[in-house]
């Protein structure tokens, strides 16, 4: 069966065959309208079998699939380099799913490679920290575990809360989104990734309390203590290896991308009966609700990827 299977993919057509059949003599078209109930990976692995496959897999009917539905939107809105009204559905994928960044760099915006569903990631730098221009309360530091290279460091501060908003043709789908963030300050020594916790206090003192608004009217408020040894131990974790994790905030549905949606977002902790410091904050995500797994009460451990 397997020399069988490779005589039908080493030969391009039925004469080169000796008569037999081979995958090289499927219609193109056919062998498009299956390719669009595949993934991209899929469609791009099987492109290599012969010509027909590779025909298909650049097909324009094939990407129309697997782009977003009001991906000419998006194309207007974000700062691409290239004119793409002469340029193939396949390259106009590939370059949303490379990802692409507006606002200065500031935000990013990516097609997930399996789905063709949008992500985005927006910085700290695009948000309101309160007190985040004074150094003694608030630091920024450069690093690679970040999609934007650099974090924003809470030092010490009474009031705590970082706040901000995008206004995005999001395409109709049930989106999350989630606060990017580590307790403790970390750093390289010898080639190995060591974290300080010299300045991380206060936070098991009260929890965090998360909101977010859209512009037709949706919201939704979370509260986790950093602390709370309820949520899988994933802050004792977090505490003894030093990774980021994620916290969610809630979900939003966009039922349309026109007009487009303005979601507004915060972080905050404004019991100023004690400080607090010692944790730093990367991003925000959006991404679509059950695009990736998320642990229990909203906590995940993450990396940057």
């Amino acid at each position: 069966m397997g020399a069988s299977l490779s005589s039908l993919t080493e030969s391009e057509s039925t004469a080169a065959n000796g008569g037999r059949p081979s995958l090289g003599d499927i219609p193109e078209n056919c062998v498009a309208c299956v390719f669009m109930y595949l993934t991209p990976p899929e469609i791009c692995n099987l492109a290599r079998l012969n010509r027909s496959f590779r025909g298909a897999a650049s097909s324009d009917s094939v990407w129309d699939s697997k782009l977003p539905v009001n991906y000419h939107q998006l194309l207007d809105v974000l700062p691409l380099r290239e004119n793409y009204e002469c340029v193939r559905k396949k390259d106009i994928f590939a370059a949303l799913s490379r990802g692409v960044a507006f606002d200065d760099g500031n935000k990013e915006v990516w097609l997930d490679r399996i789905s063709g569903r949008i992500c985005m990631s927006i910085s700290t730098k695009a948000m309101l920290i309160t007190s985040g221009e004074d150094r003694r309360h608030w630091n920024w530091f450069p690093t690679e575990e970040s999609r934007f290279h650099v974090v924003a460091y809470c030092q010490q501060v009474w009031w705590f809360e970082v706040s901000g908003s995008v206004k995005f043709p999001f395409p109709p789908d049930i989106y999350t989104l989630t606060f990017r963030v580590h307790l403790g300050r970390f750093h390289k020594r010898l080639g190995r990734r060591v974290c300080n916790f010299e300045h991380t206090h206060g936070w098991d003192l009260g929890p965090v309390r998360y909101e977010l608004f859209t512009s037709d009217g949706q919201h939704s408020v979370s509260e986790y203590s950093i602390h709370d040894s309820d949520q899988d131990d994933a802050s004792a974790y977090l505490k003894r290896g030093g990774n980021w994790i994620e916290y969610k905030v809630g979900e939003f549905i966009v039922s349309s991308s026109d007009p487009a949606t303005e979601v507004r977002f915060s972080m905050k902790q404004i019991d100023c009966t004690h400080s607090k410091g010692g944790l730093c904050v990367d991003s925000v995500s959006i991404t679509p609700s059950d695009l990736k797994a998320r642990k229990r009460k909203g906590v995940g451990v993450s990396t940057y990827q």
